[in-house]
This record gives structure tokens, sequence and C-alpha cells, in this order.
């Protein structure tokens, strides 16, 4: 196996991955038809996710509510024709989203005059990547997924956050789901509430894990719940057994994991199990999917796993929610979509509002129409507005338990 590699074989490689990035661009197809050169009445709405690798059945079920929302107006918005491009931010070398691959994703939706939308990331390490090419060409970005406080809300991150995805000094960012502010900090207050009085923290060292961690281990503070140890893992170890020998050490009674399934939350559960922890483990909504428990082990999981999530799983949703799922069941084979789905739905509803309030094909009056939307009820998640840095008002979360192989509601978190 190598540990390292020089200089020269990673730029080759960056170098490809780059190439194939925009090979799969060159070769994309619009949903409504081809696509073509700049045209006064098409209007290109463009989704960055990871699409290779384990994230794929979540987004594959972001991108079918994506669809959806579209169809609903037969892709027409006034007089302009809507089309949608569906890109992957993955490589399969990386097995998940790669900073070369955003970075191409953002770079060629800015130079298609005929791009207005930008749906993505997924990944909040991948978002601020793009956020700041999209932001100096004036291009609304909107997320379905990204939790990462420090995007948008000043004095929840790093110093210069979130100034430094703003090089232009105006908003173009805005995001549909509750950021990590409310669910790191709510993680904490349910872990008490549960009565552990014990607990070691982890993070994947990215941008979204490392920022939870933290966040969960100032409330822990706040609380008294006693934080016996904390550490970032390597997310491209292959295990982790000597770190669950020395957690074991410390004898904790919960292991809160600041990570998602690709950055090895399914590893840090088995080795938990293997190496004869009792103690129990939360994990945040970057594991809400499938995949975490396919990779984790259904047994390694069942009655010890807790789960957050940025508002309500799909089968616990009601009104305008639940007749999302219905129709997404009746589309797609009856199968329950994954919890992010709404969310992408949730963003090509807005995107549309957007367009629509615009009434011209032009960058600068879609932003505005987008972050002036108050009171939005056309989508699937009910009442709510965009605030002054273009966050939801929704601040709903739950809390959730792995039971027979399946994420199970337990209880709304703040109430």
């Amino acid at each position: 196996m190598f540990h390292s590699r020089s200089p020269r074989l990673g730029w080759l490689a960056g170098g490809i991955a780059l190439g194939l990035a925009l090979v799969a661009w060159a070769g994309c197809k619009s949903e409504s038809g081809s696509g073509g050169g700049a045209s006064g009445q098409v209007i290109r709405i463009v989704s960055s996710l990871p699409r290779t690798g384990s994230a794929q059945t979540q987004t594959d079920t972001i991108v079918n509510g994506i669809k959806m929302a579209l169809e609903e107006v037969n892709y027409q918005v006034g007089d302009f024709k809507i089309e949608y491009l569906d890109l992957d931010d993955a490589t399969a070398a990386a097995g998940q989203w790669a900073p070369e691959a955003e970075s191409a994703n953002a770079d060629r939706a800015v130079q298609d005059r005929d791009v207005m939308v930008y749906i993505g990331t997924y990944n909040s390490g991948a978002a601020k990547i793009s956020m700041p090419i999209l932001n100096r060409a004036g291009l609304l970005m909107i997320s379905p997924a990204n939790t990462g406080a420090g995007l948008t809300k000043p004095g929840q991150g790093e110093p210069d956050e979130p100034e430094r995805y703003r090089p232009t000094g105006k908003i173009t960012y805005c995001r549909v789901v509750p950021a990590d502010d409310l669910q790191g900090p709510l993680s904490a207050d349910w872990a008490k509430d549960m009565g552990f009085k014990r607990v070691y923290i982890l993070d994947d060292r990215e941008v979204y894990g490392r920022g939870l961690a933290t966040l969960f281990a100032e409330r822990c503070q706040e609380i008294e719940l006693d934080v016996v140890g904390q550490e970032s893992i390597d997310a491209k170890a292959q295990e982790f057994r000597s770190l669950m020998t020395t957690i074991k050490g410390v004898n904790p009674d919960l292991v809160y994991f600041g990570g998602t399934t690709q950055s090895k939350g399914g590893q840090i559960a088995k080795d938990l199990v293997a190496a004869g922890l009792d103690c129990k483990l939360m994990v945040p909504d970057g594991c809400m999917e499938e995949a975490f428990i396919e990779s984790a082990g259904a047994d390694n999981l069942n009655e010890r796993c807790y789960v957050t999530f940025g508002g309500l799983p799909p089968e616990e949703l009601t009104g305008p929610g639940k007749d999302f799922v219905d129709r997404y069941r009746a589309k797609y084979d009856d199968k329950m979509p994954e919890a992010y789905a709404i969310y992408g739905y949730e963003c090509g509803k807005v995107a549309l509002e957007a367009i629509r309030k615009a009434g011209k094909k032009d960058r600068a009056a879609i932003v505005q129409a987008c972050l002036a939307i108050k009171d939005f009820e056309a989508g699937a998640l009910g009442k709510w507005s965009f605030d002054a840095n273009g966050d939801t008002s929704l601040t709903t979360l739950s809390g959730n338990i792995v039971r027979d192989g399946k994420f199970q509601f337990v209880k709304i978190l703040g109430e």
C-alpha cells in the first residue's frame, strides 16, 4: 500500500479528475432536451451533488425531488423553458465529493450563460469550494443539505466566515435546511435528557463534522455533561480498533461522532461494538441514510445508535410533506424517499419561484427575488422564509434511533 505520493503524481491525478469532470459536463443532457448555446428563452438549472459513491442512494432521491418540482410546471416558467442538468461532484477515486470536481462544476456553471440557478452542494466542505466562485459571478446557489453553520452565520465558524465565501460582499447563497448551530447544541441537550453523563467526542476533521463536534462539545460544557475525551479521526484509515481501546479505557456511556457515512461513520460503529464497548453512539444527519446502516451493519446499531436530523423523517411528515411523500412513492415504485429528498423538492420549488418573481433571465434579479422569499408555502415544508443570511426560518429537528435495521422517529428536539 502506498502511504504517500509524489507531487507530480498528485498533480497528474488531480488533472485527470478535473478532465473527467469537464467531459462529464460536456456530455450531460438536460431533462427537457439537449443543451446548446445561450438562448433567451432557455433557463438552465444545475445541481452539483455526489452521484458516485455511497452517497448516491441519498442523492438519487434529492435529484428525484428536484425533477418532481420541475415536472409539476412542465419545465416552463412564463416564457422560459427550463432545462435541468444533474452533475456529479464526486469521483470514483475519492468515492465521495472531490474539490476538483466541485470546482469544475462551479466554473462551468458560471461560464454557461443559460445557467441561472445552482442547486448544491450536499457536503458543507464542497460548498466552501463553489460558494466564492458562484458569488463572483452573481449566480444563485441553493443548498438542500449543507448544515455547516459557518457558511452563513457570523461568529459560528472560523474568524473569516462567512465573509470568505462572499468576495463581492453580496449574498448569493441560501439553504432550505436548518443549520448546525441548532443541531449541535440540541444533540447535547438530548443526550443529557436521556441520562448520559460521560461522553467521548469524535470528528472527521471536515467542515461539517468538526463544526458539529465543536458545537456539541461547547453545549456539553454549558449543561455540565462530562466530556471524557475528544479527538479527530483520519477518515482515510481503514479501521479504528486502537482508538476504540483508548475510548474503552475511559468508560464513556456515549460516543458522539461528528461526521458522515462517507467519513467512516459506519466503521466507527462496527469497531465500537467489536472492541466490546457497551456505550451508545450518537451521529448527526450526515449519517441519516440507508448507506450508513448498510456500512455499519444493522445489528451493530440496533437500539444503541441515536441519529439527529434537520427536520422530520419522511414517515413522520404531515400536510404538504406527507403529500410529497405519497406522490414520490406513487412515482418511484412505492419506494420511501430518503431523508433529504424533500429538501431537493423544496430547492426546485424555490428556484422556480425565484425565476417567476424575477420575470427575466438575469442572475442578479433571480438572486434578489430568491432572497426576498417570505412566507413560502408552495413547497412541501409548510410556511417559512429566508432570513438576512439566506437561512431558512425552519427550526424543527428530530431525534431518531436505529431499530430493526431502520431509522425510527423518537421525538422532536428542543420541545
